[in-house]
């Protein structure tokens, strides 16, 4: 069973496997309480179906610097490792 983590985690048994899977805190919590919010959607796990300009949104929005130089691969993979 997992541990309650407090009213800030929303899944616990998640936020505990991403833990494991070597994910940060903060990703963590950010992935579990969006899952649990059922904010999770098709847009959020296929980011190469994206617009580059969508993706600078997001980029922009999670504070990713130097994404003006980054082309849309690299936004990418600038997103998932923050995510």
């Amino acid at each position: 069973m997992a541990r309650d983590h407090g009213p800030q985690i929303k899944d616990d048994g998640l936020y505990e496997d991403l833990l494991k899977q070597g994910n940060s805190k903060e990703k963590a919590a950010r992935i579990a309480n969006a899952k649990a919010a059922g904010t999770i959607d098709h847009r959020s796990t296929h980011l190469e179906d994206r617009t580059k300009a969508e993706l600078m949104d997001e980029a922009k929005e999670i504070g990713i610097e130097g994404r003006s130089k980054l082309d849309k691969a690299a936004l990418v993979k600038a997103i998932r490792d923050h995510r």
